[in-house]
Formats: C-alpha cells, structure tokens, sequence
C-alpha cells in the first residue's frame, strides 16, 4: 500500500495539464450527469475551448525528492505504529496529504476534491440538477452563497449573496472544508435541510429550505416600454451561448433603441463561454489577458459576428456578478463600450485547472494564472466598480422596485 500512495503523491508532482476551465461559483446540487461528457463538458471537448489556450511548462522532478520526503514517510509509519485506533485508512490518509499540500499553497481557489466532490462540483453546468438553487464558493472559512439561482428554493428562502452557512441540520460547520459542507446541503428533490445563515454582523438565524430538482436558467429577454431590449444571463454554462444568439436575434429584428444586460447575481461559469458572450457586445479587440506563474500574457480576442456590437448598452452588476460575468462586465466596461449599474462586483479574478488524478482518484483544482481586463486591471479580491452607483435595498425588493434598472432606463433614454 505505501508504493501505491506513494505512485499516487508523485502523479500530484508531475502531472500534466490536459484541459482547463474557468470556475467561477459551484451550484448547490445533487448532479444528475448523463455520462463523463455531461458531467464534465470541458474535458469531452478541446475543441469547444478558446483557440489561444496555454498549457505548463514539463517541469523535471528535483533531484533529492526522496530526501525531501523522508520526514513525510517517517510520519506515515510512526502512524500505522503508534496510532491508538487501528488499522487507519491509508486512503484517506493519501487524500488528507493532498489536501494538507494543496492548503500550504495559502490559495482559497487551489484544493484537492475527492471522486463524489468533483463529479457533484462540475455536473451542475450541463443544466439539471437536484438542490437548493444557489451558486457557492467553498473556498472561505464557511460555504458562501455567491447568488441564488432565479426563482430557486434559496431564492424563496430568503438566502442573499454573500451568506455564509456556519451549519447544517444543526451541525457547527466551522473548521469544516467547504466542499464537505456543500455534500451534506445537497439531496434529492423533496427532501429539505435546515441552514443557519450568517449575513454580515446580524444576529444569525435559521431557514429550511425543501430541496427541489432545478433547471439551471441560461439567458431571458424581453422588450421594455419605449423600445428597450432586455437581456439576462443567468450563467455561462454551455448552452449560454446558443440561448445568447438566439435571444439576442429575436430582440435585435424588434429595432430596439438600447438593450440593459442584466449580469446580477451570475455567478459566473466557462471561460470559453465569457469570450462568445463578450464578442456578442463588442465588435473587436482584446476581452481579457491571463498572466501565468512564468510571467507568460494570453490575449483572447473578441469573435467576429457579434448581432449587438452597437447598440446603446447598459449593464447591471451587482455582489453576485462573478467571474466569467466580471469577464464581460470588465471588457464592455474598459471599451466604453456600456455603461456599468449597480455596485461593486463580487471579484473572482483567477483561472484555475481542473486537473484529474489517475484512477478515478478525484481531481486537484489549482490556479494557473490571474486574468485582467482589456485595460490590464486587476479585478481579484477587488471587483469591478460600477460607472454609476445604484443600491437596491431589502425594502425596494418587498416593494417590488427595482431602481438599478430604473436607472439603465433612464440612462439609455437620456442618451448619456
């Protein structure tokens, strides 16, 4: 057994990139995948990502590497000597040294998930699923809740961007990893689980909330009074683009005089989808850099085709805005090209790999590179400041009011 962990910890040394996505939230949901394509539609299809892709650099193995780990093996068989509680189980063991590895990298965005976490983590994007309805990070000292999903059970319970679950069915959840946190929220349809929320510094408080089988939403539109198109992205999924394009035909063949693309509460998605999306806006030019570990810059470039290149634009932001939807906001905001509403941005602003380890043994997420704006500006753990700020407040939304898209009304109709 201690050979094969050890094949196992070198395959974490050496390993070889072979796809990329960007992350930006995970959904909450218990996956119904209809196959690896389904569950993990980045990896089915290379030629679906972006033509400038970049892969790492083969780096040799040091020299003194079984030197270096000496004190590690040492460890291990102090372990199976000593431990009061035997036999251990050396496979968790093995999982518990990728995550210690992993951790000491002092990344919220690099960790380590077992087979069930990555199957559940990546299955959501395909657009089925069982759950709450919330996109998650699980990166923080508690599951945050990047946005509910559009009409969701997380939605109707009240649950907001930035709440942070600190336990379930009354279970403490400090201390507790992230992803190990998002499994005991997920379950079948029907089935409920009770959350106690932190929002901010309020007194915390408890909310149940019956599981239900979700239809991951991708793009709606609409035409406004006075001639306004409408556009909402809910996530950068794999049919986003698709639903974009055809959305997007509709309004356009309606002569609008402005379009508002309401990005709120997207918790962002695949890279490659943020690139098509943006093209649709922006007629030319660079939409983002990534900057890698070896100082290496990757440009993508806008697509040509775009149907609303042109056309006065507003866009809507909000804290749930993250991500691949930073993404769009950051390159239509560096052009000029619209007129960014709402308030400052979530600020996701790193590429990270999914990197699948032998053997069905789960996956090792690690952030190769940070990417910036057309204009080169860094967004991580910043955000993205609105050209113009507009809150939108707990009694506007019991009232039904919503003044950030009565500001892009008005923006667009005024011509500024």
């Amino acid at each position: 057994m201690k050979s094969e962990i050890k094949v196992l910890l070198s395959i974490l040394v050496i390993f070889v990139v072979i796809a990329g996505a960007f992350s930006g939230g995970i959904m909450v949901g218990w996956a119904m995948p209809k196959g690896a394509a389904a569950s993990f539609p980045f990896l089915s299809d290379p030629t679906n990502a972006p033509s400038s892709t970049t892969t790492n650099t083969e780096r040799k193995p040091p020299a003194d590497r079984d030197e270096l780990f000496k004190p590690f093996w040492q460890a291990w068989d102090i372990i199976h000597d000593q431990y009061v509680d035997q036999p251990v189980d050396d496979v968790e063991l093995m999982r518990g040294a990728i995550r210690g590895m992993l951790g000491a990298l002092n990344d919220q965005h690099t960790s380590y998930m077992d087979p069930d976490q990555y199957k559940q983590a990546n299955a959501p994007l395909v657009g089925e699923y069982e759950g709450i309805g919330a996109w998650v990070d699980t990166t923080g000292e508690y599951l945050k809740i990047i946005s509910p999903m559009p009409n969701s059970p997380a939605e109707k319970a009240g649950l907001k961007p930035n709440d942070l679950i600190i336990a379930v069915d009354d279970n403490d959840m400090t201390g507790i990893d992230g992803n190990l946190v998002l499994r005991r929220v997920l379950g079948p349809a029907g089935s409920t689980v009770k959350l106690k929320i932190q929002r901010g510094k309020e007194k915390p408080f408890e909310v149940t909330i019956q599981r239900a089988k979700i239809i991951v939403p991708s793009v709606s539109g609409k035409m406004l009074e006075n001639d306004l198109a409408y556009v909402q992205i809910f996530t950068f999924g794999e049919k986003t683009t698709r639903d974009l394009r055809s959305t997007l035909k509709e309004l356009m063949a309606k002569k609008p005089k402005g379009m508002i693309l309401d990005l709120r509460n997207n918790g962002g998605g695949y890279l490659n989808t943020a690139i098509e999306v943006v093209s649709e806006f922006i007629p030319r030019g660079v939409v983002m850099y990534e900057i890698y570990g070896n100082g290496k810059k990757e440009t993508f470039q806008a697509l040509r085709g775009g149907q609303a290149t042109e056309i006065p634009l507003v866009v809507l932001v909000n804290e749930g805005t993250a991500s691949a939807s930073e993404i769009t906001a950051g390159a239509i905001q560096d052009y000029g090209r619209g007129t960014l509403v709402g308030v400052k941005t979530y600020g996701k602003g790193s590429v990270q790999n999914w990197i699948p380890l032998n053997d069905n043994e789960g996956a090792v997420r690690v952030t190769i590179a940070r990417w910036l704006t057309p204009k080169e500006r860094q967004i991580h753990k910043i955000g993205l400041k609105p050209d113009v700020e507009v809150q939108l407040s707990e009694d506007d939304i019991k009232a039904g009011k919503d003044p950030q898209l009565d500001k892009a009304i008005e923006i667009l109709l005024s011509g500024k």
